[in-house]
């Protein structure tokens, strides 16, 4: 497989803005996320990956919920989340950079691990402080009532997802001294039309591309200490091996030959 390029900043890509909701203290956006969508499907179908409906459905809603949570953070912020289902056994995963405002993530189907209840993990990692990891239980089925409660119980303040449109959804987070009985009362309906009921006010703009990064290299990172542990188990009689990016689950081959000019590099 070729090697991933850097992302390009004439690229077109997904347009997220934030508006402050005045006398609210709230934050919203609203995104219609038809394009994403497209450029993860590609991506799909670039990699011949099968992905199950119902998985599908799952993830889609989960990389909405990804990105409207990532735009309302610090621009200095790379957060990883993991969401684990256990009907259907499956986990999400997600991750992006807001430095360049990429976001990838697969479906792990396979290994799923057998748990009392449905988890949510969280990695945020800011600038070059020491990776901070969160975790929250939930019930259901919507990997957006997770990102909720993850809200309530980690980040210390509320905020509400919605599904405005076949492929739209919203966000409203409190901010200090919001207000309350009018945040909890939200509908579908009235976030929708929220440019048109409240008083908006337009904090920022921001670009999200869907981009992994991966590469050659790093495939050669991953699987370094496997070699140096038992080369022959990992080749087997193999001249070359497929792996897949943990991050996006793209396709790449390795050779036997460059994995060991790899290693003795690293000596």
């Amino acid at each position: 497989m070729p090697e991933s390029t850097p992302i390009n900043p004439s690229n077109s890509g997904l347009e997220v803005t934030t508006w402050f909701v005045r006398s609210r203290n709230a934050l919203f956006t609203k995104v219609d996320f038809s394009q994403l969508y497209v450029d993860y499907y590609l991506h799909l179908s670039d990699q011949a990956i099968k992905v199950t409906p119902e998985h599908d459905a799952l993830f889609k809603r989960a990389l909405a919920g990804y990105v409207l949570h990532a735009v309302s953070r610090p621009w200095n912020e790379l957060t990883a989340w993991t969401i684990n289902f256990q009907q259907p056994l499956v986990n999400l995963f997600l991750t992006g950079d807001n430095a360049d405002g990429s976001v990838t993530g697969r479906v792990f189907n396979e290994n799923v691990k057998v748990m009392p209840t449905n988890l949510f993990f969280t990695d945020v990692i800011r600038d070059k402080q020491p990776k901070r990891r969160s975790s929250v239980e939930f019930t259901g089925g919507d990997p957006l009532d997770a990102v909720e409660k993850y809200y309530r119980q980690s980040e210390q303040r509320p905020a509400r997802f919605f599904q405005t449109g076949e492929e739209e959804f919203a966000l409203v987070a409190a901010h200090p001294d919001y207000d309350e009985a009018w945040f909890e009362a939200l509908t579908k309906e009235q976030v929708a039309d929220m440019a048109k009921t409240e008083q908006l006010g337009e904090l920022e703009k921001r670009v999200y591309r869907w981009h992994c990064g991966c590469n050659q290299h790093r495939m050669l990172e991953v699987l370094a200490p496997l070699f140096r542990q038992d080369a022959d188990a990992l080749f087997e009689s193999d001249a070359k091996i497929e792996i897949r990016c943990p991050r996006c689950a793209a396709r790449h081959t390795v050779t036997r030959e460059a994995l060991e000019a790899f290693v003795a590099d690293k000596k």
